[in-house]
């Protein structure tokens, strides 16, 4: 039976009424989507430029824990016109949910779990090219 289940984005109250407990564990899992993750993109090791400026070359999307939506795993940029799509199925398993969001929407999270203004987004690569970008909970070192 297929569901009808449609996650609803955490809102910035409820991201700001995480714990400590809920950091760690959102740290842990994002560990465990950037090891599914490596299995077909490549991570670059330094951070660059947020992608979330004015032009609007990217699809956002939110990584989410399955069990409590509260917990942001990661945000993720994809340019456009990048193809094929990565097999998320097999990335997200049982543990993640895929939920695409607007640029405002990303932002807006971004904003609020890394207060940092900028370089927040590690560069990702598929046959050498840069295909997006993304950021983990494990980057996460406080909340406001």
């Amino acid at each position: 039976m297929l569901s009808n289940y449609e996650p609803k984005l955490p809102t910035l109250d409820m991201l700001r009424k995480l714990t400590t407990s809920d950091l760690a564990l959102m740290s842990r899992m994002a560990f465990v989507f950037k090891g599914r993750l490596r299995k077909y993109i490549e991570i670059d090791p330094f951070t660059t430029t947020d992608p979330l400026g004015p032009s609007d070359d990217y699809v956002y999307s939110i990584i989410l824990d399955k069990y409590n939506t509260a917990r942001v795993i990661s945000i993720i940029a994809i340019e456009k016109k990048a193809l094929p799509q990565l097999p998320w199925k097999d990335i997200l398993e049982d543990t993640f949910l895929q939920v695409p969001i607007s640029k405002e929407e990303a932002s807006n999270i971004k904003n609020e779990l890394m207060p940092k203004d900028t370089n927040n987004f590690y560069p990702f690569r598929r046959s050498s090219n840069i295909t997006g970008y993304i950021m983990f909970a494990s980057q996460i070192c406080g909340l406001h």
